[in-house]
């Protein structure tokens, strides 16, 4: 039983395990607002706002693409939809800025953008510093990224996300009321979508039901039942368990400071600690999802899933990463490089689950580049990935960790080409070593995003860009160059 608000009203509905919040919407509750475009998480036509009660007791919305997110990730939440937005006869500002701007033509992908619109008219609401502040072109592209329109040029609908504060303000309400107390036992181990919510229920639910699959942002896991029609016969949702959400600055016993980052805390919980320590690691968020996509899926998630093309695990590798795991059997940790063992199998035994990631802090002199090759910039999954950490001491390179995705059938690093540069000056003749120290390292296959020879040639491309950042860099603080000197030295070669 999912018992949550749908605009306001208390709704109490049966669903199937693989339920998706848009199934729900449209053929059990008739709400028909909401539109299917891609059933992927791609076009944001069918977002939606979720609010749940933070630990402040404030409620707070976040956006969300209805067709990959499990239904009963509703339990004890507010849904919004397009539907309920208005205020009786007075519009949403979301809505009457995009009325006022013509930001709608055939309206198919409408209902979705003003949701994205709510969203973000709610975050302004929330800070009114940033609310009169006028909105960067990055964070309107960080709202509005996730939804895609092909009548409008986009330009329309800029302009109603920059002028929704110019609106009187119409909300109903209820969208500042209490979610519901859940009626159903969200920890029962015998139901076909267990919720619990400490680590005792989730080991638990792991040694009753080890054959259960594990569902956190379902990013990817409901791919299989939008896209290949498949059913789950028993699923347990993580998102709920407390011990899992936490985020713990602390220090190893080998003495490296780091973080311990639950397995189910969001991409967009981590990207203020990845943009203050990780600059690189944040902005490849931004390429990795949308803000919908960002708001649901997790950093545990995307490791577990153990996709060869996943983005975060090449940068987990470069950093260092251990995961800290749990089962029946207790708890264990391990380095992510023994995780991988090969396609999609990893060292995760039967009933165990990711309980943490670590993620070890930035150490003096520490530099990170990650770069990533797709067929389109934004919201595109990789053809190759790669990650790069180092140290330079006394003009040598030190600490060198090179990783990769999309050229193996695990995310990988590059062990031979670590060896070519590591105490090596970043000459072109190391670099040379090490571009052709990739063929021991990776053999790649050839697939729609890629053959075996362009991800060979892309990689050791990577590697040369590496090169000229490290020279360039390093010619930068030569005061006899001037900046556009030193570009044109490091590209002639």
């Amino acid at each position: 039983m999912i018992d949550f608000l749908l605009n306001g009203q208390p709704r109490q509905c049966e669903a199937a395990p693989e339920t998706s919040v848009l199934e729900l919407l449209r053929e059990t509750l008739g709400t028909t607002g909401t539109k299917e475009g891609c059933a992927s998480g791609d076009c944001g036509a069918c977002t939606v706002a979720i609010g749940e009660t933070g630990p402040d007791g404030e409620l707070r919305y976040h956006s969300a693409n209805a067709c990959i997110t499990p239904a009963h990730q509703l339990n004890g939440r507010h849904l919004v939809t397009v539907d309920g937005l208005a205020d009786g006869n007075q519009l949403h500002p979301a809505q009457a800025a995009m009325v006022k701007c013509h930001g709608s033509q055939c309206g198919f992908c409408t209902p979705g953008i003003v949701m994205s619109l709510f969203t973000l008219h709610e975050q302004q609401r929330r800070e009114p510093d940033k609310a009169l502040a006028p909105l960067t072109p990055q964070r309107l592209e960080a709202a509005l990224g996730g939804n895609l329109c092909r009548c409008t040029g986009y330009r329309p609908i800029r302009d109603a996300a920059l002028s929704m504060n110019e609106h009187p303000e119409h909300r109903p309400l209820w969208m500042d009321a209490a979610a519901p107390e859940p009626k159903a036992s969200p920890a029962a181990v015998e139901s076909l979508f267990a919720q619990p919510t400490t680590l005792a229920e989730l080991v638990e639910c792991l040694g009753r039901h080890p054959e259960a699959r594990l569902v956190a942002g379902a990013t990817d896991l409901w791919l299989e039942s939008t896209q290949r029609l498949a059913r789950f016969e028993r699923l347990i949702d993580v998102t709920r368990v407390a011990e899992l959400n936490v985020i713990e600055e602390t220090t190893l016993e080998d003495g490296r400071r780091g973080w311990w980052i639950g397995a189910a805390v969001t991409y967009s919980r981590i990207e203020p600690l990845l943009q203050e320590h990780f600059d690189a690691f944040a902005h490849l968020l931004h390429r990795l999802g949308s803000s919908q996509i960002r708001n649901r899926g997790t950093l545990g998630g995307n490791v577990a899933n153990a996709s060869p093309i996943g983005d975060t695990p090449p940068v987990l590798l470069a950093l260092g990463s251990r995961l800290r795991l749990v089962g029946p059997k207790g708890e264990r940790e391990l380095p992510l490089d023994d995780f991988f063992l090969d396609y999609k199998r990893t060292a995760l035994q039967q009933g165990e689950a990711i309980r943490a990631l670590f993620l070890p802090h930035p150490v003096e002199g520490e530099t990170l580049k990650v770069w990533k090759l797709s067929k389109r910039r934004e919201d595109d999954i990789s053809a190759v990935l790669g990650a790069f950490a180092w140290r330079l001491e006394d003009g040598m390179l030190r600490d060198v960790r090179l990783a990769f995705g999309g050229m193996a059938g695990i995310p990988k690093r590059a062990a031979q080409a670590e060896a070519a540069l590591e105490g090596k000056a970043p000459s072109s003749a190391a670099f040379q070593a090490a571009r052709q120290a990739l063929s021991q390292d990776f053999q790649p296959m050839s697939d729609v995003r890629g053959s075996a020879h362009y991800r060979q040639v892309s990689a050791a491309n990577l590697l040369e860009r590496l090169r000229l950042v490290l020279n360039t860099e390093n010619q930068s603080q030569d005061a006899t160059n001037s900046p556009r000197e030193v570009m044109l030295h490091a590209y002639a070669h």
